[in-house]
């Protein structure tokens, strides 16, 4: 299944998660990226989904991005998947493409308006030394 997975302050990339992975095994994949319990909703139109941590807010992640459909926003890292008959897929390549578009630009949170998240967009502007926490090893310094 390949997933676009955002993570706040970085540009989103793609990720392959095995097909051949048992149905426990997946989920713990699926709460791996986002670091916790996962929790899918649904702003779009398209089939797919925003799958994030269910308690990103309340464990105090921080600000990732804004989404529409009355959401607000997500705190911590999520991904966008397609959504199948009965569970989540890959999502297809013309929506990868749409929505690393959408996801570009990091924001910073300003405040709320009832469900309405106040931010501000933010060009990210890679430097060398700007490595995303999951290409990080051990040996690379930490930003």
């Amino acid at each position: 299944m390949n997933v676009l997975v955002v993570e706040p302050g970085y540009l989103p990339y793609e990720k392959e998660i095995p097909d051949t992975l048992d149905s426990d095994e997946h989920l713990r994949a699926l709460q791996e990226i986002v670091g916790g319990l996962i929790e899918p909703i649904y702003p779009y139109h398209e089939e797919v989904a925003i799958v994030c941590n269910e308690e990103g807010l309340i464990n105090g992640l921080p600000f990732n991005r804004s989404v529409p459909g009355g959401y607000g926003g997500v705190f911590g890292t999520f991904f966008v998947c397609g959504l199948g008959e009965e569970d989540f897929c890959s999502l297809p390549p013309e929506l990868m493409e749409r929505f690393k578009k959408e996801f570009r630009n990091s924001e910073i949170l300003l405040g709320f308006d009832g469900n309405d998240a106040g931010t501000l967009k933010v060009s990210y502007q890679p430097k060398p030394h700007d490595t995303p926490p999951h290409e990080r090893s051990q040996n690379s310094p930490e930003r």
